[in-house]
């Protein structure tokens, strides 16, 4: 994009950095942008900003959040004894709106993948291990994504909580509802919640 105006340029690249958009897609959201009125723009920047300056991660689970804690482990309404381990914020998103879950979450902030070297200091896994340590907790619900690394990182946390957790705790995962290969968040509320009521021991 030689010819284009620098400004156009930028943001046409920093775009394009952004996951599942290509330089097409980056071209048409970037001409979008410019067609667009400047007070939407301007809200579109500033909504960037904000996201950036006030999400932090809650000291508990390591979901997204404005207050530390968030609102969900801060809520004495949820169930205190089961705490869902995910990957993602977006899983917890997903199965929230399910309405199914009422207990806790832990969120891993990835998967283990030891060919891309990513290992379990680059995850949430002893920081899960750490709260499970405490006593409170009765079930752990390993809510994985289906699929290699997926499978491979709950079988890695269920090992470590049999050889290292006391208190004895119910270990369940999600039931196989879901498409092998597949991420949480595509899934649909119905699949969800069938995943949620046919988990199973491992």
């Amino acid at each position: 994009m030689s010819d284009v105006a620098a400004p156009v340029a930028a943001l046409v690249e920093e775009l394009s950095k952004l996951p599942g958009v290509g330089v097409k897609t980056a071209q048409r959201l970037t001409f979008f942008i410019l067609r667009s009125p400047n007070d939407q723009a301007r809200r579109l920047a500033e909504a960037i900003l904000r996201v950036k300056e006030s999400i932090i991660y809650c000291s508990r689970c390591y979901n997204i959040t404005e207050t530390d804690p968030c609102p969900i482990c801060s809520n004495p309404g949820r169930d205190q004894d089961s705490i869902c381990v995910v990957e993602e914020p977006l899983d917890v998103l997903a199965l929230e709106k399910t309405g199914v879950y009422k207990g806790l979450y832990h969120v891993l902030h990835g998967a283990l993948s030891p060919l891309n070297g990513v290992g379990r200091k680059d995850i949430r896994i002893d920081e899960l291990l750490k709260r499970l340590s405490a006593g409170n907790v009765r079930e752990v619900i390993l809510a994985t994504n289906p699929g290699f690394e997926g499978d491979y990182t709950a079988g890695v946390i269920k090992d470590d909580i049999k050889s290292g957790i006391a208190a004895p705790l119910r270990v369940t995962t999600l039931a196989r509802g879901l498409p092998l290969g597949s991420d949480l968040e595509y899934a649909d509320e119905g699949t969800l919640s069938r995943a949620l009521e046919g988990r199973r021991e491992i």
